[in-house]
């Protein structure tokens, strides 16, 4: 039979997908590319907010409208935090969470065999362990993805994640090691440590982020090792010094802000303030060269006052990010923040999106303007059809290169770039003899 993927969501929810469709194909299921050959489909959610709940219901009745008689199973992190929901979905037939996904192939020879709606979301325990979960490859890309941490314990007032994800719990060194090499022997040159709170990967067995990037920076083939988003309250100056030690660790730090005004960090439950965030930031551009530091920024969160916006917009224009992503604040069922008082008028929300991505657009556009002449090796990734080839600096700067520079193929391939001109939301380079 064939099955069609689905996944909604972030990295973490793509690693899993992968290793759903390889656990699949295992069991004699055929993978298909395109959904009108699918016998079943698989959708892997996410519930970050509302607006993707919605989404995600949106795209089962159009599936189940489009293909009455196929068989569509539910997995991911909305039916774990909301399993009564999602069991009462008309035309979904299997409901799991983010766990039983390992025996996903076999709930789906008993719906064939007995043709009943079968639901199997459980609860997460206190002394959870890390779900084993490996991955040998990722169709099309050249940078593999590493899931080597899941759960948060923290409950930020806005975030549903802790109850679809459990509390922390870590992917044990060696079997990180065993994962990368085999990606390594596959032909991967770059991979990326993802998580859910990737900053607190060991605290459950004593080790530290840094101690798992010093295992995978030592794996035979891997040139580019990054970090995904990581939180900093658990970044240290010892954390910074040794990562900065590492020459395959690339210099590009997804660092999670959230808001620049500190009523509004301690509102949200976030465990810094300001001027820790901006301690780390100072940390990691003494300690790497040319590094880039991108963010997440909420806006119009319950309670958030139009002196609160602006101090938070002067905090964001001082740190400089390479990149930002502007969202403004969703009420999230389930969560402390969706019920208290001040909610912001969505007009209001709308303008402090603008004001906020208008500022870190020109924080963007100052980065690039920084890169201008400079040499960088790029990995290059894709090739469009219009013949410019696409690839990244270890900074994560997009760089297109022009086909004159190559007529064949660069996918997977190093080559030093010199920065001549600014294109959009990217660079366009040559290569150098």
């Amino acid at each position: 039979m064939n099955i069609y993927f689905i996944t909604f969501g972030c990295k973490v929810n793509l690693y899993e997908s992968e290793n759903m469709k390889q656990n699949f194909v295992n069991h004699g299921y055929t993978l298909s590319k395109v959904e009108n050959e699918a016998d079943i489909f698989v959708i892997n959610s996410c519930t970050v907010t509302g607006t993707g709940d919605k989404k995600l219901k949106k795209e089962i009745r159009r599936l189940k409208r489009i293909y009455p008689d196929s068989l569509i199973v539910l997995t991911g992190c909305f039916p774990q935090a909301f399993s009564a929901e999602a069991e009462q979905i008309d035309g979904v037939d299997i409901v799991t969470g983010t766990k039983n996904r390992n025996i996903l192939p076999e709930l789906v020879s008993e719906y064939i065999t007995k043709r009943d709606k079968i639901c199997c979301v459980s609860k997460y325990t206190r002394n959870e362990t890390f779900e084993f979960m490996s991955n040998l490859g990722y169709e099309n890309n050249t940078r593999a993805f590493v899931k080597i941490q899941d759960g948060c314990n923290m409950f930020c007032t806005y975030c549903i994640i802790p109850y679809s994800r459990g509390n922390f719990r870590s992917k044990p060194i060696e079997d990180i090691i065993s994962e990368v090499d085999q990606l390594a022997k596959s032909g991967y040159k770059e991979v990326v440590l993802v998580g859910i709170n990737l900053s607190f990967y060991g605290i459950d067995f004593g080790k530290r982020l840094v101690d798992a990037v010093e295992a995978v920076c030592g794996v035979n083939g891997i040139e580019r090792v990054r970090l995904g988003s990581i939180e900093p309250e658990m970044i240290t100056e010892q954390d910074v010094l040794r990562l900065a030690g590492l020459k395959k660790l690339c210099p590009q730090f997804h660092l999670s802000l959230q808001s620049g005004c500190d009523k509004t960090l301690k509102a949200m439950n976030r465990r810094y303030l300001t001027a820790d965030y901006e301690k780390i930031v100072d940390l990691l551009r003494k300690n790497f060269d040319n590094c880039s530091i991108t963010t997440d920024i909420m806006v119009g969160f319950p309670g958030e006052t139009d002196g609160d916006f602006e101090e938070s917009l002067k905090f964001v224009e001082k740190i400089g990010f390479a990149k930002s992503h502007i969202f403004p604040y969703s009420p999230r069922k389930g969560t402390p923040a969706a019920n208290f008082d001040s909610q912001v008028p969505e007009n209001v929300k709308n303008q402090r999106s603008t004001r906020m991505i208008e500022l870190t657009d020109k924080s963007t556009h100052k980065f690039l303007e920084s890169q201008l002449g400079k040499e960088f090796p790029v990995l290059f990734e894709r090739e469009k059809s219009d013949g410019i080839h696409h690839g990244f600096t270890p900074n994560y700067t997009h760089i297109k290169i022009l086909t004159k520079n190559s007529d064949k193929s660069l996918r997977n391939l190093l080559f030093y770039v010199k920065i001549l001109e600014l294109g959009k939301d990217c660079c366009i380079g040559e290569i150098l003899s």
